[in-house]
């Protein structure tokens, strides 16, 4: 049953506990929410815990002031749901910016950390994929339906992702949009387009986020990559297996940016880190 935690800045936040067991807090991406981890509940709510969180902006939780959409007051905002449900600490399956996230946590709240899966995520995101986001992000499609844009994907996304069933697409439409009045609605906040456009200004520096990886030292670690992943480079990759050659590494084939989480190689990496830290 979904229910709702308060910032400290008064933003209300979703969140979602379904089973028993060791705590997974699902962590979703820049403009996804909590159904994202469906398939996940579906797999793993009879062995642990799983916790979705939607984080400010999209999905069911509050808008907010865009200056605060950002990973620091994100990592804040997960540390007042643990405290809010008495956890001392959880493992964490973070995709793309969940997965940041959960980096950030790694650096300044490691004792809160029982183990870390990053999908589709690593310290460097490709060019390819951030220009990818301002392609997107706070613009609604043109299609007038789930039905339509949910037909539409298999072509947009030919070469990337492949062998998707039709009800896997669908389920991804609802998941983004909202269809109401004859249009699509986009589900979060169009304002996250205001907080990430500096990071696309002439002369803006990503942040060096190795050392944030690195502090997952000790921790159970897992990662899942689409194969055709243009967020995660496949020289990212190895890096992040040279420096954790312990990591449960699962590379989804026939996916890009980001695995649904219900296919076998995924699935398989949760298992590996849950087993460590149950």
């Amino acid at each position: 049953m979904m229910d709702y935690v308060i910032a400290a800045d008064g933003v209300r936040l979703a969140y979602d506990v379904t089973g028993e067991g060791a705590p997974l807090l699902c962590l979703p991406g820049l403009t996804r929410n909590m159904e994202d981890f469906e398939p996940v509940v579906e797999e793993f709510a009879s062995r642990a815990q799983v916790i979705r969180m939607d984080f400010r902006g999209p999905g069911a939780s509050d808008h907010a002031d865009p200056a605060t959409y950002h990973v620091p007051f994100e990592a804040r905002d997960v540390l007042t749901l643990l405290d809010h449900l008495g956890l001392p600490k959880v493992t964490i399956l973070g995709t793309s910016r969940g997965g940041i996230v959960a980096m950030v946590l790694a650096a300044t709240a490691k004792e809160r950390l029982s183990g870390v899966i990053l999908n589709d995520i690593g310290p460097v995101v490709a060019q390819e994929g951030l220009n990818a986001i301002m392609g997107y992000i706070g613009r609604p499609p043109s299609a007038r339906s789930l039905a339509e844009v949910a037909a539409f994907y298999p072509t947009f996304y030919a070469g990337v992702f492949e062998n998707v069933p039709p009800a896997t697409w669908a389920d991804f439409a609802r998941r983004l949009f909202r269809e109401e009045g004859g249009r699509l609605h986009l589900r979060y906040d169009p304002r996250l387009r205001e907080a990430v456009a500096p990071a696309f200004e002439p002369g803006a520096v990503a942040p060096d986020l190795w050392p944030l990886f690195d502090a997952f030292a000790g921790l159970p670690l897992g990662l899942i990559r689409g194969a055709n992943s243009i967020f995660l480079s496949a020289e990212t990759t190895a890096e992040m297996r040279r420096r954790r050659p312990d990591m449960a590494y699962g590379e989804v084939p026939g996916r890009g940016h980001v695995p649904f989480l219900d296919e076998p190689e995924a699935q398989a990496v949760i298992a590996a880190v849950l087993e460590h830290t149950t």
